[in-house]
């Protein structure tokens, strides 16, 4: 048998199949935009990683926790918020859903939804700060509070860049003939279902535990 030539060695390689004279690409597994959301999201966890370390091990060196005299956090109120989130979350799913079968309309809609949903989260751990600095605790309190408003401050920071990206995406939606496309919207999609992911092991970790 003769060895293969160097152009069926190229195809071999790369599964293509092309016709002679009209070379074609093979699709790509994942886009270039969900690639780079897929890094972007491993810094960010490694980011959560590295502040649910150092809140564990300051937590570790001390002898009571919540410390004596520093309110204590809101469990089941924010239990519900917590709810709110993950149901923002679902209903991002199933908007995705619409957006697949090029029901544009629909998804919108549920897109729609879900960010009001995640604003109301947003708006509710907002007050739930007024109503903490008012019983005394800050940052400069304690280190309980300190570690608090970082970490919960820090994911409350990523809700409200996602939501301000998703409502830009919301917005251009309704342009007839624009320019974004189903799957253009499935990497912030994906940086949404991050922030949902995250909060549950927040809020186990500093409300629960």
């Amino acid at each position: 048998m003769n060895p293969p030539s160097p152009n069926q060695t190229v195809l071999l390689a790369t599964s293509e199949v092309a016709l002679p004279g009209h070379p074609s690409r093979a699709k790509p597994p994942i886009s270039s935009g969900v690639f780079g959301m897929l890094i972007f999201m491993v810094t960010e966890a490694m980011f959560f990683a590295g502040l649910i370390s150092a809140y564990m091990v300051i937590r570790a060196g001390l002898a009571e926790w919540p410390p004596w005299g520093q309110p204590r956090l809101p469990v089941v109120a924010t239990a519900f918020n917590t709810v709110v989130l993950l149901a923002s979350g679902f209903l991002m799913a199933y908007s995705r859903s619409f957006f697949k079968q090029g029901e544009l309309v629909q998804g919108r809609r549920w897109l729609g939804i879900s960010i009001l949903l995640g604003t109301f989260f947003l708006i509710f751990q907002g007050y739930e700060w007024v109503q903490l600095l008012k019983f005394g605790l800050t940052i400069s309190s304690h280190i309980y509070g300190g570690l608090f408003y970082l970490l919960i401050g820090a994911h409350g920071f990523h809700v409200f860049a996602a939501l301000a990206i998703l409502i830009y995406i919301w917005k251009r939606l309704e342009v007839t003939n624009n320019s974004i496309t189903p799957e253009g919207i499935f990497p912030f999609q994906l940086l949404w279902y991050f922030v949902v992911f995250v909060w549950p092991i927040l809020y186990v970790l500093v409300y629960l535990t």
